[in-house]
């Protein structure tokens, strides 16, 4: 196979793009590095389509791999011939692979086995021939035999169909068919386990559909319902047509004594062997597309909320609400430093309101605060109406957000943040990722593992090796895309950059603590086990600011500092006007992109790039993100009426719909059809996480605590 060209075809890129990007991958090289610093080798190809080539190269690896095992294995048994060779080199998957070689493979022992082993084979051929002139029971009498087992003509006979039935199932063009009649014309249906049992499942108790049209986010639910026991899930296959098909291809005598045990033997084939293997199959199929497709809208989802843009330089009060246990705080000042950290008890039992408002007012004059975080768990919507009473109350002009709070009691009792905050307990900590994640979502969301995060659906009853990779890639992407400060950056943020591994993270932080702030990229060199290649993939998304160099302070890589140079006395600029905020106009000042590239020894798209960011230095891709909503007052879902048009922020996009937070204690749900006017197939074509959107309440349901939302207006 011609891996080249296969990744060429199915990812509509030109052949050079993909022997350039396998090239580089093959060469240890991130996909951070490739698709921000090897645009010219790869023609510009971007993250996403860079880890879609990966991932599809590694497959196509392991198909190859699995080939050669195959045929080695049937050239050892001696039964490997020129047509069986092509026909396993040409095919496009590894289940046509295993469908290959299905009959050479060691088996457990089979009915079949068995059979042969009690000297029925030629019995199974003479049949299978289909030229008998005489009853079967009298050619099958010869085969009966005391010393090998056989006791009687009857089982003479049902030892040969089993042999029949095995050779039917092994033929891999017969499977090849079936499994395409089934996925083709088969439907997927469910019922429950026990009639009249009350569930989230109700809609698939009586629930049947074409296997080529079942919904992702439907496979998964079915999947869930039959292992929590509660549904029964079944393929229902075109059964007549394929033992049709299969009399049809095993029958070619109308001999009167073959032509009836042959139509059992293909029943039996086809019910015992083929049609349980297959049903498997598809169902494994059919989950492992709706994984992909589901990790894939996680992967999105993550990515929005990791590019938020940050609220840079206010001091926050992170709000933990409980009942019991009371309500953690911690102010946060403009960098993420805590200031204090305290308990309040405004909510059931102790119900301590004033008490709680007279130290709230004391942080807020104290400390100057001028945002509170909240976290939208427990006892949040009380919160909330205590912090809406005391905004009232206070001549402060402060706000508030409520915040996703997922992940943060994960981290909260993590080592990470017990080597962060060693003195701090797990509710003192939480209240401080409350407040950070406002600040600065990306630097504080990397501390948790991002199935915590809370953006996905059925997250835990997929491939956990295949959701994980997805989302470290994501983050790594986020990351890299922003850039990181190498004097303030924590490790676990330095972790995700391209080239540096956990322990690398560490030896960074430990460079910086044992020397002080690093005043230029190359001392990197000087970190323990940073060597020449890591510092290659990483230095570009690393920035000093203020150091000795005014490049470092930008993503310009250290490979093209001379040409930059050039290029900045070419034009008349001194380097230190960098620093003072960029080279307004620099790009209008580049007349021929082509001449000055070739003169200063870059690629086009290189230099490009270089003056992007000379003109705006350390731009943050973040800015252009819509900003979260600020909020100084409450609504309740009793206050909401069918028709009301308000502002909310998309929190989690799925399948069918997204749900918005619209300011009230339930997020509402906009379905897929209530999006746009136009037909679409996914919601993730109209919105995104942390979008701001205006939608019109349709439906309330106190009861079940729903509210139903549209966007057309």
């Amino acid at each position: 196979m011609d891996i080249i060209k296969t990744l060429h075809e199915e990812l509509n890129i030109s052949r050079s793009q993909a022997e350039a990007a396998v090239k580089l991958i093959d060469e240890g090289n991130t996909i951070p590095f490739i698709a921000r610093y090897r645009k010219e080798a790869t023609g510009s190809l971007n993250d996403e389509v860079l880890r879609d080539l990966d991932e599809r190269l590694r497959y196509l690896r392991n198909l190859e791999e699995k080939k050669e095992q195959v045929i080695s294995s049937i050239r050892d048994q001696e039964k490997l011939t020129p047509e069986l060779e092509k026909k396993i080199r040409e095919a496009a998957t590894l289940v046509a692979v295993e469908d290959l070689y299905r009959p050479y493979r060691p088996k457990r022992r089979t009915r079949a086995m068995i059979a042969k082993e009690k000297g029925l084979e030629p019995l199974a051929d003479l049949i299978s021939m289909q030229m008998v002139k005489e009853p079967l029971d009298k050619l099958a009498a010869e085969y009966v035999s005391e010393e090998k087992g056989v006791a009687n003509v009857e089982e003479a006979i049902a030892g040969a169909k089993d042999i029949l039935a095995e050779r039917i199932s092994d033929q891999a063009e017969y499977r090849t068919f079936i499994r395409n009649m089934t996925i083709n014309n088969g439907s997927i249906q469910s019922s429950a386990k026990t009639e009249g049992t009350e569930s989230v499942y109700e809609m698939y108790y009586a629930y049947e559909e074409p296997i080529r049209k079942v919904a992702g986010h439907r496979v998964l639910a079915l999947n869930r319902g039959e292992s929590e026991k509660i549904l029964n899930v079944k393929v229902l296959a075109p059964e007549e047509r394929i033992l049709g098909y299969l009399e049809k291809q095993v029958i070619v005598n109308d001999n009167p004594y073959t032509k009836p045990l042959l139509k059992e033997v293909a029943e039996d084939s086809y019910k015992r062997l083929i049609g349980p293997a297959i049903e498997r199959e598809i169902r494994n199929d059919l989950t492992e597309k709706a994984e992909d497709g589901a990790i894939k809208i996680f992967g999105k989802n993550l990515e929005q909320l990791l590019m938020q843009p940050p609220i840079v330089n206010r001091v926050v009060l992170g709000w933990d609400p409980a009942f019991r246990t009371g309500c953690k705080l911690a102010v946060v000042d403009g960098t993420g430093k805590v200031l204090d950290t305290v308990v309040i008890y405004p909510t059931a039992p102790q119900n301590k309101v004033e008490e709680s408002k007279a130290i709230l007012k004391k942080l807020i004059k104290k400390y100057n605060v001028s945002l509170i975080s909240v976290g939208n768990g427990t006892a949040s919507r009380e919160s909330e109406m205590i912090i809406v009473d005391l905004l009232k109350e206070i001549p402060e002009h402060v706000q508030y957000v409520i915040v996703n709070e997922a992940g943060a009691s994960v981290y909260s009792a993590s080592k990470l943040a017990t080597e962060e905050f060693p003195n701090f307990d797990v509710g003192q900590r939480s209240s401080v990722s409350i407040a950070r994640r406002l600040q600065d979502p990306l630097s504080e969301l990397v501390k948790i593992d991002p199935k915590s995060i809370g953006v996905g659906q059925y997250q835990h009853d997929m491939n956990q090796k295949h959701l994980s990779e997805t989302l470290q890639g994501v983050v790594e992407d986020c990351v890299n895309k922003v850039g990181v400060d190498l004097n303030t950056a924590s490790a676990s943020l330095l972790e995700y950059i391209s080239g540096i591994t956990k322990a690398i993270a560490k030896n960074i932080v430990a460079y910086r603590e044992e020397n002080g702030a690093f005043t230029n990229r190359k001392q990197l060199l000087k970190v323990a086990k940073l060597g020449p290649k890591a510092f290659e993939q990483c230095a570009g998304f690393m920035r000093i600011q203020g150091g000795d160099n005014p490049l470092d302070g930008t993503s310009v890589h250290p490979e093209s500092y001379e040409a930059a140079k050039t290029l900045l006395e070419r034009l008349g600029y001194r380097p230190e006007e960098i620093a003072a905020g960029g080279l307004k106009g620099i790009s209008k000042k580049v007349l021929d992109y082509k001449k000055m590239a070739a003169e200063l020894g870059l690629g086009e798209i290189t230099l490009e790039d270089i003056v992007k960011e000379l003109e705006k230095p350390a731009r943050d891709p973040r800015d252009e993100m819509p900003k979260p909503i600020l909020r100084t007052d409450v609504l309740e879902m009793k206050d909401l009426t069918v028709g009301m048009i308000l502002k909310g922020t998309v929190r989690n996009v799925i399948d069918f719909g997204a749900f918005v937070d619209i300011g009230v204690h339930q997020d509402g749900l906009v379905h897929i059809s209530e999006m746009t006017e136009k037909y679409i197939k996914h919601p993730m074509e109209v919105v995104s996480v942390g979008d701001i959107v205006e939608v019109k309440v349709i439906s309330i349901d106190l009861a079940k605590k729903r509210i139903g939302l549209s966007m057309k207006l």
